[in-house]
C-alpha cells in the first residue's frame, strides 16, 4: 500500500504526530485480553432475561406469570401493565429521535410490548433473577395468549397494501421522500439514449463481536443512577434514560466502556432494555432487593431483536446523449424500515440525497417511500444507505457505456463534477431545507490513480489470457461521494496537570476506532508533548457531559476538530502564562518538548523556557501558597514582585485546561473509486474476488496506518454484503437463518489476496484541520464493484445482490434459456 498525505499544511513543518501512521496505543491492552466489555463488569449484579415474540404479528390476550414467580431465584417479573402502574413517561412508546417532514406516520414500540406485536423477537415480559439461567427457565414458564394477525414481510407485499402492520396506517408507508432538480420528464422525453432499470438490494444486518448489553447500579444514597452501555452514543443515552425515569440528568451517569464494535446498530437510544434494566435496578434497588441489575443480548436475541439494514427495491429511469452525458435520473426506490421508526428515515435520506454521486446530471428526481413490516426494526448500518444509492448510481453508468459500446471509465469521466467547480452547489434543496454541496475533490485525479493501479487498459488482454485458460475473470469500478462529519457538534476538554501530562476527554465513544492513538496525536502536536503523555477518555458522561456520537464517519472530522480546538486554547493560554515567567511576549512563544519557550530557542533553556507542568501550576490561584524562595515561585516573582495581580485574570478561569466545542456550517464530502477483478467458477459458479483496489480521499489524514485498517474492515464488510450476509424471511415473518449456521460472513479466507490502496488528498475547508470522515469508506461502493465484475465476466445483468453461486448458477440458466429461444 502507499499513503500520500500532506502533513506540513496541517500544523506546520514541526508537526511531529499528525499524518504519521503510528501505532496504535489501545492494541496492546486489547489484543492481550485486558479489555473491559459490558460482561466484564457487575458480577455480582442481578441478571435479566426477556420474554420474546415468537410471531411477527399478534395482538397480546394474556400474560400468565404466576408459574414463574415460583421458580427459586426470580425476584421479580415485569410487563407493561408494571410500567403503567409507574408512571406516564415509562410507559410511553419510545422515542422517534429524528424528525423529518417527510415521515408521515412515525410508529415506535414500547419498552415491553403493550397491547400488540409487531416483528419476532419484540420484548413482552422481563424477568430478573440471580443468574441468566434462573431468569431463562422462569421466561419459559410464562405462558402467553395470542390473537393471531396476518404479517406483512417484505417490499412488495408492504407496497401492495392488501395487509397493514399498523391499524392506522394503511398503506404502510412510514414517509414519502421527494426532491430533486430541473425537468425530469421533458429531458428523458428528448434524449437521444433511454433506459429502465430494476434493482434489488436485499436485507442485512451488522454483526458486531459484542452484542448490545447494559449493566445499571441505583445509589439510594444520593438518589442517582450510573449505567455502562455497549453503545454508540453514551451522552445520548444518558439523557433518554434520565428522561424516561423522569430523573435530574446530574444524578444519571451513563459509560460506554470497551465497545466491541457497533457498525450503526448500537446507535439507537434507548433501546427497550437500557429503558427496562435501569428501571428495574431503580425500582429494587429502593425495595432493598438489589441496586444492581445487567442483560448482556445473546446472539439470537442479535439477530431476531436488534436492527436490520440494506434492504430496497429500485427502479432508474436515465436519459443519455450519444457522448453517455447524463441527462436525466429519475429514481423511484422503496426501502423497507421494519415493524418500528426509531432513528427516523436516515437511511432512507442517505439513498436519496447521496446517489449522485461524483456525477452532475442536467436533471435529477428522487421519489422514495419507507414501508412498514413485521420485521426487525431497521437502523442505520455501516455506509448507511450509501451502499444502495451507489449501487442505483454505478449500474447506471455501467448500463449507459454497454447500450453505447463505450469504456466505463470514459462514461465516467465525462461525468464528472470537476475540481473547478468545487465548492459545487447542486441547486437541489431538501425537504428539511438543507442545500447539497460538495466542498472539495477531485474525482479524477482519483480515477487516473485507479487505472494506473489495477491496469486497466491491460485487463483486456488478461482477461483473454485467462479465457484462454479457461478460466472466466472480469472487472468492475464504482465511485462515490460521502457525506461525512455531519453535525451538529462534538465537544472535546483537554487539561494539563502538574506532572506534564495531558488528560482529555470528548463525549464521542469508541468501538476500535483507534481514537485513542488518533486525538492523542492532534493534541500532542498542539501542546508540544510526546504522544505517549497524552491520555484520551471517550463516552464516559461523567468525564464530558454533552456529545452528539460515533456514526457517519464523523469522529476524526468532529472530536479531532473539538480537541484542536480546546488544546489550541490551553496553548494560547500556556503562552499567556509563561510570557508572565519569562517577560517574553506571548506571540514569541511556543510549545515544544515539554516546555513554552521562546521561538527557535531549545526547550528547557532557563530565562527563554519554562517546563509546561510548571505553568500548570502556576495556572492555578493557589500558586500563592508556594514559599517565594521556591525556584517554582521565583519565576512567577519577577513578574509579580509584590503579588499583587489578581491570582484569576477578568475572563479567564483557574487550571491549564480548557474545553472546546466544534460545529460545521455542513458535512464535508469525502469520496473515492473502486475497482475489483473476481472470478467465477465455470462448473460451481462460485465467486472468488482475486485482486481489490481503493482510491480514497478523506482529506488531510491524521493517521494512515489507522485509516487504511478502517478501510480493509470496511470493503471486508462490503464483500460479504455482496456475496454472504442477507436476512431471509419466510412468508410469516419467521427468520430462517438466525444463527451464524445459515447467516454467512466472510473470513480470512473470503478476503482477495491483494488489497491495494491509495490516497488523494482534496483537505476541507470546513474543520480547522482539513479532515474527512474514513469509517465507511470502504463497504459503500463495494456491491456496485463486484456487481460490475461479475457481469463483465459472465455477460449477463447484475441487478440484485447479494449474489450466490446458486443465484448466479440460475441466471446462466435463464440466460442460456433466453438465448436459445431468441
Amino acid at each position: 500500500m502507499s499513503t500520500q498525505v500532506d502533513t506540513e499544511q496541517v500544523l506546520g513543518s514541526s508537526t511531529k504526530f499528525f499524518g504519521k501512521p503510528i501505532p496504535r496505543e489501545e492494541d496492546t491492552r486489547l489484543l492481550s485480553g485486558q479489555g473491559r466489555y459490558l460482561d466484564d463488569l457487575g458480577h455480582g449484579a442481578l441478571i435479566a432475561a426477556f420474554v420474546r415474540s415468537p410471531h411477527a404479528h399478534a395482538r397480546i390476550v394474556d400474560i400468565d406469570i404466576d408459574p414463574a414467580l415460583e421458580v427459586p431465584g426470580v425476584h421479580a417479573i415485569y410487563v407493561y401493565d408494571d410500567l403503567l402502574d409507574d408512571s406516564e413517561e415509562m410507559a410511553e412508546s419510545l422515542p422517534l429521535l429524528i424528525p423529518h417532514p417527510a415521515i408521515v406516520a412515525p410508529r415506535n414500540g414500547y419498552p415491553l410490548a403493550k397491547d400488540e406485536v409487531n416483528h419476532v423477537g419484540e420484548a413482552i415480559a422481563m424477568v430478573v433473577a440471580d443468574n441468566r439461567y434462573i431468569a431463562e427457565d422462569a421466561c419459559a414458564k410464562i405462558d402467553v395468549t395470542y390473537e393471531m394477525l396476518d404479517a406483512v414481510v417484505g417490499i412488495d407485499t408492504a407496497r401492495d397494501a392488501s395487509k397493514a402492520v399498523h391499524d392506522d396506517v394503511p398503506d404502510n408507508i412510514a414517509a414519502r421522500l421527494q426532491h430533486g432538480f430541473g425537468d425530469v420528464d421533458a429531458e428523458i422525453a428528448a434524449a437521444p439514449n433511454r433506459l429502465t432499470l430494476d434493482l434489488e438490494i436485499e436485507r442485512s444486518a451488522s454483526m458486531p463481536m459484542e452484542g448490545k448489553g447494559v449493566y445499571a447500579r441505583w445509589d439510594g444514597d444520593e438518589n442517582a443512577l450510573t449505567f455502562w452501555t455497549s453503545t454508540q452514543t453514551s451522552t445520548s443515552a444518558r439523557a433518554a434514560i434520565a428522561a424516561r425515569l423522569g430523573m435530574a440528568l446530574n444524578k444519571v451517569h451513563c459509560i460506554a466502556p470497551d465497545v466491541g464494535g457497533g457498525f450503526g446498530v448500537k446507535i439507537v437510544h434507548p433501546w427497550p432494555e437500557e429503558v427496562m434494566v435501569t428501571w428495574a435496578a431503580r425500582r429494587l434497588g429502593r425495595a432493598g432487593v438489589s441496586n444492581e441489575v445487567k442483560w448482556v443480548e445473546d446472539r439470537r436475541e442479535h439477530f431476531i431483536s436488534s436492527a436490520h439494514e440494506r434492504g430496497q427495491i429500485q427502479k432508474v429511469d436515465i436519459g443519455f446523449d450519444d457522448d453517455g452525458r447524463l441527462l436525466a435520473f429519475d429514481f423511484t426506490f422503496w426501502h423497507d424500515n421494519g415493524a418500528y421508526l426509531p432513528y427516523g428515515i436516515i437511511v432512507m435520506i442517505n439513498t436519496a440525497t447521496q446517489v449522485l454521486g461524483p456525477y452532475k446530471p442536467k436533471s435529477f428526481r428522487v421519489d422514495a417511500y419507507s414501508l412498514y413490516t413485521n420485521t426487525v426494526l431497521v437502523t442505520p448500518y455501516r455506509g448507511a444507505g450509501r451502499p444502495q444509492a451507489v449501487f442505483a448510481m454505478e449500474r447506471a453508468m455501467d448500463a449507459i457505456a454497454d447500450h453505447l459500446g463505450k469504456d466505463k471509465i470514459e462514461v465516467r469521466e465525462i461525468n464528472f463534477v470537476r475540481p473547478e467547480d468545487m465548492p459545487y452547489d447542486f441547486g437541489l434543496m431538501f425537504q428539511d431545507g438543507r442545500p447539497l454541496i460538495y466542498d472539495t475533490g477531485d474525482y479524477q485525479a482519483g480515477i487516473d490513480k485507479l487505472k494506473k493501479l489495477v491496469d486497466w487498459d491491460g485487463f483486456p488482454a488478461y482477461q483473454r489470457q485467462a479465457k484462454a485458460e479457461g478460466r472466466t475473470v472480469g472487472i468492475g469500478i464504482g465511485a462515490y461521494v460521502e457525506g461525512t462529519g455531519p453535525g451538529p457538534y462534538e465537544g472535546a476538554h483537554v487539561v494539563v496537570e502538574t506532572s506534564g501530562k495531558i488528560k482529555a476527554a470528548t463525549g464521542l465513544t469508541t468501538q476500535g476506532q483507534g481514537h485513542q492513538t488518533a486525538f492523542a496525536q492532534i493534541v500532542a502536536d498542539d501542546l508540544g508533548v510526546d504522544v505517549s503523555d497524552v491520555e484520551i477518555v471517550t463516552g464516559d458522561t461523567r468525564r464530558f457531559g454533552y456529545a452528539v456520537g460515533t456514526f457517519a464517519s464523523r469522529g476524526a472530522v468532529m472530536s479531532g476538530s473539538a480537541f484542536h480546538v480546546a488544546a489550541q486554547m490551553v496553548a494560547e493560554k500556556a503562552r499567556t502564562i509563561a510570557s508572565g515567567i519569562l517577560d517574553i511576549d506571548a506571540h514569541d512563544l511556543e510549545l515544544r518538548a515539554g516546555h513554552v519557550c521562546r521561538i527557535g530557542t531549545e526547550p528547557g533553556v532557563e530565562g527563554t523556557s519554562v517546563p509546561l507542568s510548571v505553568v500548570a501550576v502556576l495556572s492555578n490561584p493557589l500558586r500563592y501558597a508556594f514559599d517565594r524562595e521556591s525556584k517554582l515561585a521565583t519565576g512567577f516573582a519577577k513578574a509579580d514582585p509584590d503579588m499583587t495581580k489578581p491570582p484569576i485574570p477578568e475572563g479567564e478561569q483557574p487550571g491549564l485546561e480548557a474545553t472546546g466545542y466544534y460545529s460545521p456550517p455542513h458535512s464535508t464530502f469525502a469520496s473515492g473509486v473502486h475497482a475489483a477483478i473476481v472470478e467465477t467458477d465455470p462448473i460451481t459458479a462460485e465467486i472468488t474476488v482475486l485482486r481489490y483496489v481503493v482510491i480514497h480521499d478523506c482529506g488531510n489524514v491524521i493517521n494512515p496506518r489507522i485509516v487504511e485498517g478502517q478501510v480493509m474492515g470496511a470493503v471486508a464488510q462490503g464483500i460479504g454484503g455482496a456475496l454472504y450476509e442477507r436476512i431471509v424471511y419466510d412468508e410469516h415473518g419467521q427468520m430462517l437463518n438466525a444463527s451464524y449456521m445459515d447467516f454467512l460472513m466472510p473470513f480470512v479466507t473470503e478476503m482477495p489476496n491483494s488489497l491495494e490502496m491509495d490516497h488523494t488528498v482534496t483537505p476541507s475547508g470546513l474543520n480547522p484541520l482539513g479532515m474527512k470522515g474514513a469509517g465507511e469508506a470502504g463497504v459503500i461502493p463495494t456491491s456496485a464493484v463486484i456487481a460490475a465484475a461479475i457481469e463483465n465476466a459472465e455477460g449477463i445483468p447484475i441487478t440484485s445482490m447479494p449474489i450466490s453461486p446458486s443465484e448466479l448458477f440460475e441466471l446462466r440458466l435463464a440466460h442460456q434459456s433466453a438465448q436459445e429461444n431468441s
